[in-house]
């Protein structure tokens, strides 16, 4: 999909001096956060054009919002004007990058997608969300022609020490395009969006980028490009709450989230396999079920991943996966052959449409989690299945 993502945006000449538009980028335009616009979109599966208040009112959306981000719900109206900038600013950026149309009508934006198979990517999981927008925000700084401003200060940190003073002056550069080729005249308006910018190209490049400001201590990780998920918790927050409640709420808060993940990726995988992955005799008939290889209770860190998740009929399902139905008890021949099927299924997608849905690295870390192994991410999937037939022989 990486190769995919960079020919489709070649086509497009996204230079801000011509365009004069600063919002190919903006503050709500994280890797969580359009990763969870885009997932609100194929679930909103518009077949018009549709508006930002057309996923406002998606139920969708507005019990996940809450789940994902620890947010009050859409419909508490102090967070009104936050929900519309976190909305829209991922749909302007979307539609700037041409994955998505947009059309004014009044002062109202309408969108229609433009590429499905490439909004499919980045709603699929965060970290393609990620991967789209490092390679949009390198297309469009290279379009703009002040990409050689971030390569430069990448050199400085490599080669080592980077300084406070080499951050400022390429903010101060990048300030002074943005004002000089936009309609945004306030630096403390192009600030907001250079820190979304930099770390994203600084956590590809394993280089440090900007926090509160200032230049980053530390180099900046994929983990630090969240969305800051505090901000809107203290919005409905009584200023009586005990230390102890609020530790609960964000529990609570936590396994939402969680639940969220979850359910996600079996919907995903509901849809993408058809039949049994599992070619024996029971896989016969409709494949109903998707089983947790690794389950869910044991193994929370991976429960989400569609590399421990495997499509089935009802009778392995409940027959083979769970001996006699009991869904706390799992069969560890049959653990070892969902997990033979599902290197299968992984192995043909990936030589089919690249790594959309699954990641080999992904299924090697669901392994190792599972069986308390250490396989290396380089091994082929032949390679995979025989290390996998030795350590159940072994067990």
């Amino acid at each position: 999909m990486i190769q995919t993502i960079s020919t489709f945006l070649s086509q497009f000449d996204f230079d801000v001096r011509k365009s004069g538009d600063a919002r190919f980028m903006d503050q709500k335009c994280t890797p969580d956060v359009v990763c969870f616009i885009a997932d609100c979109i194929i679930n909103l599966n518009p077949q018009e054009d549709f508006t930002v208040h057309n996923i406002w009112d998606m139920r969708y959306f507005i019990k996940n919002a809450s789940a994902i981000f620890g947010k009050p719900s859409p419909k508490n109206t102090s967070a009104k004007h936050e929900y519309d900038k976190f909305i829209q600013q991922p749909l302007r950026m979307l539609a700037y990058a041409h994955i998505l149309d947009i059309q004014k009508c009044g002062n109202k934006n309408y969108y229609r997608i433009a590429n499905p198979d490439i909004l499919e990517y980045i709603a699929t999981k965060e970290r393609n969300a990620y991967n789209f927008l490092y390679l949009y925000i390198v297309k469009v700084l290279g379009d703009s022609n002040i990409l050689k401003t971030f390569e430069d200060f990448k050199r400085k940190c490599l080669l080592g020490p980077v300084t406070n003073q080499d951050y400022l002056d390429l903010k101060e550069r990048y300030t002074r395009f943005i004002i000089g080729n936009t309609a945004i005249n306030k630096a403390v308006e192009v600030h907001r969006i250079f820190t979304k910018v930099l770390n994203i190209y600084a956590a590809e490049n394993d280089i440090q980028g900007t926090e509160r400001g200032h230049l980053s201590k530390y180099i900046i990780s994929f983990s630090d490009l969240m969305y800051n998920r505090r901000n809107w918790r203290d919005l409905g927050k009584a200023k009586s709450m005990t230390r102890q409640e609020a530790a609960n709420v964000e529990e609570e808060g936590q396994k939402d989230y969680d639940e969220y993940q979850v359910t996600k990726a079996i919907n995903l995988i509901r849809k993408i396999q058809i039949e049994s992955e599992v070619k024996d005799q029971y896989g016969v008939g409709e494949a109903t079920q998707v089983h947790h290889i690794f389950p869910k209770s044991q193994f929370p860190l991976i429960a989400h991943y569609l590399e421990n998740l495997i499509k089935l009929t009802a009778t392995q399902h409940y027959t083979k996966a769970h001996p006699k139905n009991h869904t706390q008890i799992t069969n560890k021949d049959y653990q070892l052959v969902c997990l033979l099927a599902k290197s299968q299924t992984i192995e043909k997608s990936i030589k089919t449409i690249g790594e959309k849905y699954y990641r080999k690295d992904a299924f090697v870390f669901v392994i190792n989690t599972g069986l308390d192994a250490n396989l290396n991410t380089d091994l082929t999937f032949p390679e995979i299945r025989s290390h996998l037939r030795v350590l159940y022989n072994e067990g």
